[in-house]
């Protein structure tokens, strides 16, 4: 397909300075109808201001939609029932919210008649594969054209000088910076890259983190949460019922309060490369350390572990792209399977920077008090069991041992 067959293009719209740019770029080289999508995922930012922007630039078709309930509900917390995170540190905030956004856009497209998509991602990073993965699985016949593969605008002084030259407004430049940071920010966590960041000797400025306290200034008392849970899900923050947007927006106002959540990593880009970038999590680091805590009382071992098993590759799959994947739906059947028990409270700590779990309960609670207990359990468990059982385990290192017995 040649740039004169695109009738109509759906590009993912914030209104910043890449979009709009791509909207002008769009018009010039493909003269084509374009339809913006802009998603409200909890970003912290007016989306409606977007709306004026792509009207100024002559486009009709402006679609702008409130997703934050959806993104929760049925992204984040389905993730969280995993315990994901990505080589050991990353809780996946950008990845995460790839895969709705595809979604929307074909839906969208097939709802208006294009016959394209765009997106603002650019060669090198991983979202440009997230977000044509996705399409790709749900629309398989679908164009879709990346600007930053094609034009000749490989910077983010050219984008300005570009917007100056045919009068695209720009919102956002930091004074005295060669090159403001790349932020992306939803109900999960913000992240940061670029500038001083592309050093990875270099300390993060503190006046770069924009949702939490420094762990340094935190308040000197700790703050107590109760999160209440069913099927592997927060319900409820200190007894009241809250919707999933709800108690990820609590979580994150309570945590960002105590310095909870700063992250600064070097990553393994799908794409071959290594990239620094700085996060803050402050809703989902109380969320992982909470979920693991009512696991471990209402989970058996056995499943416990495979699921720590399955984990990285599960969350390698959201990490590459691969959430509309066939076997990202499996894990997800078999993650969601095993949270039917996963249910009660539990109870947090936060103090300067840190979450500490200091209670649990359950009535689905595979922990017996009569048979761990250190005192007397009335005949609860045979010690002299353990034996047997000891012995057993070691046969084969036993055997293995007398026949390689130089003695």
């Amino acid at each position: 397909m040649s740039q004169s067959d695109v009738k109509k293009v759906v590009l993912a719209y914030s209104g910043g300075l890449d979009t709009s740019v791509i909207v002008r770029w769009l018009q010039e080289n493909y003269a084509c109808e374009i339809v913006t999508f802009t998603a409200d995922i909890g970003q912290g930012e007016e989306v409606e201001p977007a709306r004026a922007k792509a009207k100024a630039m002559g486009l009709t078709e402006i679609y702008i939609e409130d997703l934050r309930e959806e993104f929760v509900r049925d992204y984040v917390f389905p993730m969280f029932r995993a315990n994901a995170i990505y080589e050991g540190e990353y809780l996946l905030g950008t990845s995460i919210a790839r895969p709705l956004i595809a979604k929307r856009m074909v839906e969208i497209a097939n709802q208006t008649g294009a016959d394209a998509i765009s997106h603002g991602a650019t060669g090198k990073g991983n979202d440009q594969v997230r977000f044509e993965l996705g399409a790709y699985a749900l629309k398989p016949g679908v164009r879709v054209i990346a600007p930053w593969r094609e034009w000749d605008l490989t910077s983010r002084e050219t984008l300005m000088a570009y917007a100056e030259k045919h009068n695209i407004p720009v919102d956002f430049k930091k004074q005295g910076k060669k090159s403001p940071y790349s932020m992306d920010a939803n109900l999960l966590h913000i992240s940061y890259e670029g500038g001083i960041l592309e050093d990875p000797w270099a300390e993060a400025e503190e006046d770069m983190w924009r949702w939490t306290v420094s762990p340094e200034t935190a308040p000197d008392q700790a703050a107590y949460l109760e999160l209440s849970y069913r099927n592997g899900d927060i319900v409820a923050i200190d007894g009241q019922a809250m919707t999933p947007a709800q108690v990820l927006e609590t979580l994150n106002k309570r945590g960002s309060e105590h310095g909870v959540g700063r992250l600064d990593i070097v990553e393994n880009r799908y794409v071959g490369m290594k990239s620094r970038g700085c996060y803050e999590t402050p809703g989902g680091t109380i969320m992982l350390k909470a979920h693991r805590a009512m696991e471990s009382i209402t989970l058996d071992r056995e499943v416990a572990h495979l699921k720590d098993e399955l984990m990285p590759r599960y969350a390698q799959l959201i990490y590459n792209g691969y959430w509309w994947s066939p076997e990202r739906s499996m894990l997800q059947q078999m993650i969601d399977a095993s949270q039917a028990f996963v249910n009660g409270d539990v109870r947090v700590k936060l103090y300067k920077g840190s979450v500490q779990v200091v209670g649990r309960r359950s009535d689905d609670s595979l922990f017996d008090e009569s048979i761990a207990t250190f005192e007397d359990d009335a005949g609860a468990y045979d010690q002299k069991d353990a034996a047997g059982f000891i012995k057993l385990n070691a046969l084969r290192m036993r055997i293995a041992a007398r026949k390689r017995s130089v003695v």
